[in-house]
């Protein structure tokens, strides 16, 4: 695992806006994502009655609607103890199996680094 300490400045900050989505909005998750030309996109959960998405789908499906063509990392900011294979697949389908998925919890801590594969 790595530690909070070990990660870059445009690491720390993705994590920094998923976190703040998620006090923001009120929601489970927040989530942010960069793409290749380092644009952030961020997000926090979907959960209406017709349309359920977490919040790294949202960030990830954000990117693509604004044409991002790749992803350099995502972040997720929860309560869980690992990011699901839905928010890891969705990684993976933008940004390729090496893309990194950092979750951290509600106090920025880093919790994982994993690879989307």
């Amino acid at each position: 695992m790595t530690q909070s300490t070990d990660l870059g400045p445009e690491d720390r900050k993705i994590i920094t806006l998923a976190r703040s989505a998620r006090a923001r909005n009120g929601v489970p998750e927040g989530a942010a994502v960069r793409d290749e030309t380092g644009r952030t996109y961020v997000a926090g959960t979907v959960a209406l009655e017709s349309l359920r998405l977490s919040a790294l789908q949202t960030a990830v499906a954000m990117a693509v609607a604004s044409g991002a063509q790749s992803l350099e990392a995502a972040a997720v900011v929860s309560e869980a103890d690992a990011a699901s294979d839905a928010d890891r697949a969705a990684v993976r389908d933008l940004g390729g199996p090496g893309t990194p998925v950092l979750l951290a919890g509600p106090d920025g801590e880093l919790k994982s680094s994993v690879a989307a594969g």
